[in-house]
């Protein structure tokens, strides 16, 4: 990636957490996760990986890896308006661009975060770029956790939802057994944001439809910005947000021969 479509890497990281309280410090392979999370990024072509965190117990635990941490407020909304504060203590030009990488994803394949990066910089004209993956299974197009997206030719998005969009006419009058056809995408919420668009996200207020949905970027369709929406180039592996989620992970790491420092 040149030095013109350079990017930073942003990890917001929150020590509360209502399912699995101190998560960023869950000890995986000897090693907190947020520091595999750092080390994740740091494999990508960002030009800089920067971990936004409001606990100076997060901010300690990272110092031996001589990772590169912002002290945010805590009383921030959502991971979208304490990046903003990050561009904005790092004086950040309105063209810069940031990928917010979640704190709870100890195994993101760094291709991914530089594809997100790349789409953003393909369309000057959209504010954000993130990804999707084809939906295979009845179980996930109905599952409102599984957010779902559609998107123009062009590769914006038209809408993002909960429900089983697009809806099926004639399939769906009643429950499918089976998906034939790969028209359903499941939305990953990884994004790259332009900081000219994080300065004015945090003072809209939350759209009707997002109150709905529960979907923040609907906050950003609502007031017209455009989102680029690229498929993703290899799986995405799933974060943790319970216990049983970290004992997976804990395997697969354990699976690939990780040790703490390596």
């Amino acid at each position: 990636m040149s030095g013109a479509d350079s990017f930073i890497a942003v990890i917001p990281a929150r020590h509360a957490s209502s399912r699995l309280p101190g998560k960023p410090l869950a000890d995986i392979a000897g090693e907190p996760m947020v520091a595999h999370v750092w080390r994740r990024a740091g494999e990508s072509g960002a030009a800089r990986v920067v971990v936004a965190t409001d606990d100076e117990r997060i901010r300690d635990a990272l110092a031996p890896f001589g990772a590169e941490v912002v002290m945010t407020r805590a009383d921030h909304p959502s991971g979208t308006d304490r990046l903003a504060e990050v561009a904005e203590r790092l004086g950040l030009a309105d063209d810069a661009v940031l990928v917010n990488v979640q704190g709870d994803e100890p195994l993101i394949p760094p291709v991914l975060i530089d594809q997100v990066a790349t789409r953003l910089f393909d369309d000057p004209e959209a504010s954000i770029a993130t990804l999707a993956e084809p939906i295979s299974d009845v179980e996930t197009l109905f599952n409102p956790n599984a957010v779902k997206v559609v998107r123009a030719l062009s590769g914006r998005a038209l809408y993002f939802s909960r429900a089983p969009i697009p809806w099926d006419r004639d399939a769906f009058s009643r429950r499918p057994e089976l998906l034939e056809t790969d028209a359903w995408l499941r939305h990953i919420g990884l994004y790259a944001y332009r900081a000219s668009f994080l300065a004015d996200y945090r003072d809209w207020p939350p759209s009707p439809l997002e109150r709905l949905e529960q979907l923040e970027q609907l906050r950003a369709l609502h007031h017209g910005h455009a989102i680029q929406v690229a498929l993703a180039r290899v799986p995405h592996p799933a974060g943790v947000d319970t216990e049983e989620d970290l004992v997976r992970v804990r395997e697969i790491l354990d699976e690939r021969g990780h040790r703490g420092g390596s």
